[in-house]
């Protein structure tokens, strides 16, 4: 039997997720489309699904990949942006070296004590957000800390963590961060002139909703091209009518904002 050649698979891996060919196929196939619900029917994604992975790529990268309009699983017009095409083509590049190097692998050098280097393993959450951000402000205080993370103009979000976790972390003005937040921890509220505990609270507008029997998923956008996600009972999304294009606000305590690192 001839030995299994090696194959190579790019996968850029964040604290928050991985993105990896599946994704990049979705965007080249909506870049080619025009349309995230032709996309998915392309790559034999639903329609969440591939909706999903595109807010995914959105909240990780600095710049928004996609640029989705209304539409649902109808159709609608969706623009890659500039950066999504840079992503796209140097994710090709670096996959071409890649196999280029593997290639070079398997014909002998190095093979039998490299390889064993080459597989490894990152860092994977359950949290449903994660948004990429800047440091613009660190509040040290005698045991926490209170970190604030610009991760789009003019939308800062705002994290209590150990002065320990500043120091191990590096946590910085300037420095690159991801805020993770469970979409259970995210509440939903509407109305004006709100009084609330809660240090986060970012003004969005509703641009999706996917009903269970008991809960609802909504994602708001809180800019472009950066959304929040929070899981609610059905009943509570009812009372506070939300449906696409409802403007809605997003409570999150600092204290349930996780800080990571790439």
């Amino acid at each position: 039997m001839a030995p299994d050649h090696l194959h190579a698979a790019l996968t850029l891996t964040h604290p928050a997720g991985r993105v990896g060919a599946e994704r990049i196929a979705l965007l080249a196939a909506v870049r080619r489309t025009g349309s995230i619900s032709a996309a998915a029917r392309e790559v034999g994604l639903s329609y969440k699904a591939a909706w999903d992975a595109v807010q995914v790529l959105n909240n990780l990268f600095d710049r928004p990949l996609v640029v989705p309009s209304a539409g649902g699983t109808r159709g609608g017009a969706s623009v890659v942006t500039d950066a999504g095409a840079a992503v796209i083509d140097g994710f090709a590049a670096v996959e071409a070296e890649l196999a280029s190097a593997l290639e070079r692998l398997e014909r002998g050098i190095a093979g039998g004590l490299v390889l064993p280097l080459l597989w490894g393993s990152g860092m994977r959450t359950s949290a449903r957000n994660a948004l990429r951000g800047t440091v613009s402000r660190v509040t040290a205080g005698t045991i926490d800390a209170e970190v604030m993370l610009a991760v789009a103009d003019g939308v800062e979000i705002v994290a209590t963590v150990t002065r320990d976790s500043v120091a191990r972390l590096g946590l910085a003005p300037g420095a690159s961060a991801l805020a993770l937040v469970k979409s259970s921890l995210v509440v939903l509220a509407r109305g004006e002139g709100l009084r609330t505990s809660a240090r986060n609270c970012l003004p969005g507008t509703v641009v999706a909703r996917d009903d269970g029997e008991v809960t609802s998923e909504v994602t708001l956008e809180l800019a472009l091209g950066k959304t929040l996600t929070a899981t609610l009972t059905r009943a509570s999304a009812d009372a506070l009518e939300l449906a696409e294009g409802v403007p809605a606000t997003a409570l999150i305590k600092a204290s349930h904002v996780l800080l990571a690192l790439d």
